[in-house]
């Protein structure tokens, strides 16, 4: 299903390194390039592409290619590795063959390894693939490198990798496709799982992630609705009684003893010249795994070294606009964060969701939270936070499976809510037990215990809480 090949370098791809690739489809076939030098194509003669080539990202973050492409994709050696990707022309079979050997050649020049290593066009290599007379399909004008089938109401990836990562190639092609009003919907194989961040972004538009079924067809991997091609569009198929059926393949659930926990919360602070952001996440990461995070970026794989002064660089330089990142932490705590910088009036809000994976036997960081509370409300102007736990794969990827929704284990208001609620009203509550007093005596957080993030009284609680500090009358 997917045209997707990535070399992995153990060199710096150099222009030289990058033109022998290039000349994998021979001398006559044309190169342009697009989204603003950023991806180089191979085209045929009517200048359609064959090959988007992106450009290279270094990966300083150990793992990273394992936990994107499953084990033994990292290259060998201590230093750091670089990730070139090139997407081939669907429908065009030489378009495949060529990517393979683009990737090939540069493995051969400067150490490393194609994914995947039985990618057409790798064997034999050296030849140049013979593309004469191949005519690629034509790129609607508003297509990304990214996609493979556009309509008036989506655009359509297809994808067949271990994790769909979001990937620059992604996240391009889901801002091209919120603004010319179409949703993204990626079409994978069952076998396929969504990232962290994938899954989340998918979650927070209308976009959705259809699963092809040798055995049921079309469903959505992350509610199950048995889907069918209508309209221009995957939406949901309906029967006799005007109900959305759920696939069978998406009750198939083995319970496996994973656990995740989620801490998602939001900071806001004075626009100062000295502010240096990302401290409450490197913060919250510490509490809870006893490190900072490794790496991070604005897509995936996150390839930098963990750096809270080129992150805040980042977001001064896109200001007044959001920025949107990615944070990692190492293969033996699998830990994945997004980060999204957001100017207001009031100030800089950091709006922070970090998942961590427990296997069967790991217990969560639960007893870490009320001092992480603490920190976050005393030196990182806390807002709110939210703690949860959930039965979920312990590598934090998103199966096309049922997955319980995650259960509310902790609240914490911080001190501005508190006052706005009042600190009456904040401190006492309908709840059981006692909340905790957080931060200074003068403008205190509380952080409130709500359940054992296991059962679904947890919500109830939740909501009693909810309804005493905005002053509504109970349910």
């Amino acid at each position: 299903m997917t045209k997707d090949v990535i070399a992995l370098t153990e060199r710096m791809p150099d222009p030289l390194s990058v033109l022998a690739g290039l000349l994998a489809g021979g001398p006559d076939l044309r190169v342009e390039t697009t989204g603003e030098g950023a991806v180089v194509q191979l085209c045929d003669d009517e200048g359609r592409p064959l090959v988007s080539v992106e450009v290279p990202l270094m990966l300083q973050v150990p793992g990273e290619a394992a936990r994107l492409l499953g084990a033994g994709a990292e290259p060998s050696g201590d230093g750091p590795a670089w990730w070139v990707e090139a997407r081939a022309a669907v429908g065009v079979p030489q378009a495949e063959q060529l990517a393979g050997a683009f990737a090939a050649r540069l493995t051969m020049l400067l150490g490393g390894r194609v994914w995947p290593p039985d990618a057409p066009g790798t064997v034999g290599a050296a030849c140049p693939v013979d593309v004469s007379g191949v005519t690629a399909v034509p790129v609607p004008a508003a297509a990304q490198p990214a996609v493979d089938m556009l309509t008036d109401k989506v655009a359509v990836v297809l994808q067949d990798r271990p994790v769909v990562p979001m990937t620059s190639w992604l996240t391009e092609a889901l801002r091209a496709a919120l603004e010319s009003d179409r949703t993204l919907q990626i079409v994978t194989p069952p076998h396929c799982r969504l990232s962290l961040p994938t899954r989340m972004l998918l979650e927070s538009t209308s976009s959705r992630w259809v699963v092809q079924d040798e055995r049921c067809g079309y469903y959505d991997g992350l509610t199950g609705a048995v889907l069918s091609w209508q309209d221009d569009a995957f939406s949901p198929d309906r029967d006799e009684n005007g109900e959305t059926p759920v696939a069978d393949a998406f009750e198939e659930v083995t319970p496996t003893g994973e656990r995740q926990l989620i801490v998602s919360f939001r900071t806001l602070h004075r626009p100062t010249a000295d502010l240096v952001l990302g401290g409450a996440l490197e913060a919250a990461w510490q509490a809870l795994t006893g490190a900072p995070p490794a790496g991070w970026g604005t897509s995936e794989p996150a390839g930098l070294a963990w750096s809270r002064r080129q992150l805040t660089d980042l977001a001064y330089e896109r200001a007044p606009r959001s920025t949107w990142t990615v944070a990692v932490g190492t293969p033996d705590r699998p830990a994945v964060a997004t980060l999204r910088v957001i100017r207001t009036t009031e100030g800089v809000e950091e709006d922070v969701t970090l998942t961590l994976g427990y296997g069967p036997g790991e217990e969560p960081a639960l007893e870490a939270l009320p001092g992480l509370a603490d920190e976050l409300v005393t030196r990182y102007g806390l807002k709110t936070m939210m703690c949860q736990l959930r039965e979920a794969r312990r590598d934090l990827s998103a199966p096309p499976r049922f997955e319980h929704p995650p259960l509310p284990y902790a609240f914490v208001l911080g001190p501005a809510e508190v006052r706005e609620a009042g600190i009456d009203t904040a401190r006492r509550t309908p709840l059981k037990g006692r909340p905790v007093q957080l931060g200074h005596s003068a403008r205190p957080g509380f952080y409130y215990p709500v359940g054992d993030g296991e059962t679904v009284e947890s919500w109830t609680a939740l909501g009693q809480l909810v309804r005493h500090l905005r002053g509504m009358p109970s349910a």
